[in-house]
């Protein structure tokens, strides 16, 4: 491959299929993913997770701790601090309960898959160290839903801080892949004392990467990824500090980006709006299995 540009064989038989008109797109899942940033000297670092090749959805692929919204994320009585819900509804461009699961979504992933909590004992404070077999037990219960994120909270007297977060981005799986998620992206940094592991039965690495090395060694087809994924690594780039992506965060647009594929004579061409290096021309009469140049 050019470059690390993660396109499932079946993807050109599917955009066909959408472009004849035989594919009935699937319904996209609410989620939410987290780009946990930490300062180092040679600048802010991200922290990523690869994903096993058995995943049947992006294997192989580098991403961030994320998921999708669990239908108990909106209950009522979530132990909170910051925006309120209604600020996040406003930002985010949904409504109240939905601004609430997404934010809880993005909390809870990063607790579940990377071991970092954006909590703390009151609105002012956030917990140093999530380490230890009690807490252990606590993430095992929330990954096997065996309790919701409001009463984890409740258990541990803790406030979900949703100060800590800033909304980045929002991806729309394209319409081809059965596979759909509506994935709202936020930034965060690493809460001092804590740290990140790989806690993720979905994930076989994690690594911290400057976004300017991880989007290079994309260039150079050194690792996999999808195309949000990179194009928020790019974003990151120009920052000099987990604070200053931070500061950014509110004026960013939370548009939707979503693939388009259109027929062009004997090519459909698959475009994601506003990022043009990852557009793709996929010869209408490619046998199936075969590769897009």
């Amino acid at each position: 491959m050019a470059n690390g540009q993660w396109f499932p064989e079946e993807w050109p038989e599917r955009i066909r299929a959408l472009a004849r008109g035989t594919l009935t797109p699937a319904v996209p899942k609410r989620a939410a993913t987290v780009m946990l940033l930490k300062d180092t000297d040679a600048g802010p670092v991200v922290h990523m997770l690869r994903r096993r090749a058995s995943m049947a959805f992006a294997g192989g692929a580098y991403a961030y701790p994320g998921g999708g919204v669990d239908p108990r994320d909106d209950e009522p009585g979530i132990r909170w601090a910051g925006p309120t819900r209604a600020w996040w509804a406003r930002r985010l461009g949904v409504d109240e309960a939905e601004a609430q699961a997404l934010v809880c979504a993005a909390v809870r992933e990063t607790y579940e898959e990377a071991g970092v909590l954006l909590a703390g004992d009151a609105p002012d404070t956030v917990v140093g160290d999530t380490t230890g077999a009690d807490w252990e037990a606590d993430r095992a219960a929330l990954v096997e839903r065996e309790l919701s994120f409001g009463q984890f909270l409740e258990r541990r007297g803790l406030v979900l801080r949703s100060d800590l977060l800033g909304a980045w981005t929002r991806w729309i799986t394209p319409e081809f892949e059965p596979r759909r998620y509506d994935t709202f992206f936020f930034v965060a940094a690493l809460p001092a004392g804590q740290r990140t592991r790989n806690a993720s039965t979905e994930a076989d690495r994690t690594v911290w990467t400057r976004p300017v090395e991880a989007a290079a060694r994309y260039d150079r087809g050194e690792l996999l990824m999808m195309p949000p994924t990179l194009a928020t690594l790019r974003q990151l780039v120009p920052y000099a500090s987990a604070a200053d992506a931070l500061a950014a965060a509110p004026a960013r647009d939370l548009t939707a980006v979503l693939a388009r594929a259109r027929l062009d004579g004997d090519e459909v061409v698959l475009s994601w709006p506003g990022h043009d290096e990852f557009t793709r021309r996929v010869p209408t009469d490619l046998p199936t299995g075969g590769a897009p140049a």
